[in-house]
């Protein structure tokens, strides 16, 4: 009986540890995207913090509250992602709606679909302009 229990407390210490070295993030010099293939470099959003901490960049955070402003939205909302040629980062760009001008941050993969999703938003019932902020993403 003695031999089961120090076989247990064994067997319960050993999985105890394995998890914890399983819940343990890695460090960049393990696996990393880069090693399964995929080229990934290092993000360095500096400048893009920068510009969104100012207070004249609009952010989701300082979407209004009002109904005219939240149908506005949804609808914008709606009819991008209602495009099934736009790739997935156009299907989810920051879309920000205050008294009908619509404001569109965030990546796209070309110029072609930046001038496309701003199309899409200037065909919406209400939309009075579009300030278009997309970046076109680099390779």
């Amino acid at each position: 009986m003695l031999k089961i229990s120090k076989l247990m407390s064994f067997m319960l210490v050993l999985v105890c540890a394995s998890a914890l070295a399983a819940d343990r993030p890695t460090d960049s010099t393990t696996t990393t995207p880069s090693a399964q293939g995929q080229a990934t470099p290092r993000a360095d959003n500096t400048g893009i913090n920068v510009r969104d901490k100012s207070d004249e960049t609009k952010t989701p955070q300082k979407q209004t509250n009002s109904e005219a402003d939240r149908k506005l939205l949804a609808a914008v909302r709606r009819a991008v992602g209602d495009d099934k040629t736009l790739s997935k980062s156009a299907h989810n760009v920051k879309i920000v709606t205050k008294d009908g001008v619509v404001t569109l941050r965030g990546p796209v993969t070309s110029d072609d679909e930046k001038s496309k999703v701003e199309k899409i938003a200037q065909q919406v019932a209400g939309v009075a302009s579009v300030e278009n902020q997309l970046d076109v993403k680099t390779k």
